[in-house]
């Protein structure tokens, strides 16, 4: 298993410092989101800054950009950093597709299939100086002359990552992907019982088996040194879970544990902006099978104890300070990472 670290900064100017500090204090990898920030700037500088580090987004949001942009941003990225840098794709929700970027959401699983396989063209045609062409029913190239293509590098394999919930995504990443990101809403049981088999199911019908596909996530994590600590992040991850369980895509999740009646009144509570009433719905049960809840001496091992045959990767869901909570990270570091 690895351990990984999500970058989190405000400023562009921060990066390369955290960038440093989360190699030498010994991550596996460094996660960037596509929330506040854009996924890619940040990793430019921390490739220029690091060694060893695996470099990913996690994720990128892929239909407001065209697979010829994200095409290159990843190629120079894998040149850049040396074969560190994983391509991480979703495709959001179509509330933030339509509304948030403008952009258009149609049939968002065949698109992200057509997205990979696309980009893939794209390469080949970087590195091999072969004829463009793709043609799909939501994507076609067929144009790419010597000055506008990218160029032969040396680490032109680069990881394909997609994160889902749904059957569909998780039967695509077992089918075309390197790597799956496993939503943070999620329970141990619906990874053995829904997204692994899935999985399975897409890495069989290409020939391939389950361990083609890398399985990571950023997992909800509860501790805390005393008992007001606790009750903060007790009521941070709640929240974060009624927020997940109160949006359509995630009832399947719910369902896995017949808990699926909870996800009308939630939504009615964010639809009226009642946020902190939302956490009072999700139960300490609840709290137990989502997080990973534990004093900070016991946590890496209890980690350890649900996860170690269902992610490849993980971290915890929240973000790496250099110089905060670092015999945390460093204990985490020891019972996780295999290197």
């Amino acid at each position: 298993m690895k351990f990984d670290a999500t970058l989190s900064y405000s400023s562009l100017r921060e990066v390369s410092a955290i960038a440093q500090a989360a190699e030498q204090i010994g991550f596996d990898g460094l996660w960037s989101t596509e929330t506040a920030h854009n996924p890619f700037l940040p990793l430019t500088l921390a490739a220029n800054v690091t060694q060893r580090l695996d470099l990913g987004t996690a994720i990128s949001v892929a239909f407001p950009r065209s697979p010829m942009v994200t095409a290159q941003l990843a190629w120079d990225l894998a040149e850049q950093s040396g074969g560190r840098f994983i391509l991480g794709l979703g495709t959001q929700i179509k509330p933030h597709i339509v509304r948030r970027f403008s952009t258009v959401w149609d049939s968002p699983g065949p698109r992200l299939r057509e997205y990979v396989l696309s980009l893939r063209a794209i390469w080949n045609t970087f590195q091999n100086s072969a004829p463009l062409s793709y043609k799909g029913e939501f994507y076609q190239f067929s144009l790419m002359t010597p000055f506008f293509s990218s160029g032969r590098i040396k680490t032109p394999e680069i990881p394909i990552y997609i994160a889902g919930v749904n059957a569909y995504l998780c039967r695509l990443a077992g089918e075309l992907c390197q790597g799956f990101h496993v939503h943070p809403f999620h329970t141990a049981t619906y990874l053995r019982d829904a997204i692994l088999p899935n999985i399975e199911q897409g890495a069989a019908a290409a020939g391939r088996t389950r361990k083609d596909v890398a399985l990571t996530c950023a997992i909800f994590v509860v501790t805390g040194e005393d008992q007001d600590e606790i009750a903060q992040n007790t009521f941070a991850v709640k929240s974060q879970i009624a927020f997940y369980a109160s949006t359509p895509t995630y009832v399947p999740v719910l369902e896995a544990h017949g808990w699926q009646d909870l996800h009308g009144k939630l939504n009615s509570l964010s639809r009226n902006g009642q946020w902190a009433e939302m956490a009072d719905l999700i139960s300490d049960e609840m709290l137990n099978e989502f997080a990973v809840v534990a004093a900070p001496a016991d946590l890496a091992r209890k980690v350890r104890d649900r996860y170690e045959e269902l992610l490849d990767r993980v971290g915890y869901y929240f973000p790496f300070e250099p110089n905060r909570h670092d015999a945390l990270w460093r204990d985490a570091i020891a019972v996780l990472s295999d290197r």
